[in-house]
């Protein structure tokens, strides 16, 4: 699917660990200028409790990467531990506060290739 600028379109799905937050990182993402979010439940993994909500970016790779710029801000607004998971182009990523500095350098690296 293309943009309005003619460029394709990246769908990156974010779970997110504590679905009470869900609400407020959709809201931290609808503000990013050209991202369209949805959200749907998730499923937790083979002998996992609980329920991942999970929200679905749709944007073009460089609205995809300035949204997922802001997550250390959200993740480290959040007083309980927030984590956040995603796969791009085979590779899972896991997101927190503790790690996020490390980590989302080699997912914006992706999504710029």
């Amino acid at each position: 699917m293309a943009q309005d600028d003619g460029s394709e379109s990246i769908t990156l799905e974010l779970a997110i660990s504590d679905p009470a937050q869900a609400p407020h990182l959709r809201e931290w993402l609808r503000d990013q200028p050209g991202v369209r979010v949805t959200t749907r439940p998730g499923t937790p993994d083979s002998g996992e409790l609980g329920a991942l909500t999970v929200l679905v970016l749709l944007a073009s790779s460089s609205g995809v990467v300035a949204a997922i710029k802001m997550l250390p801000d959200f993740l480290r607004s959040r007083r309980s531990v927030v984590r956040i998971e995603t796969t791009y182009r085979g590779r899972p990523f896991v997101l927190d506060a503790t790690n996020v500095d490390d980590v989302l350098p080699l997912l914006e690296r992706l999504l710029d290739d």
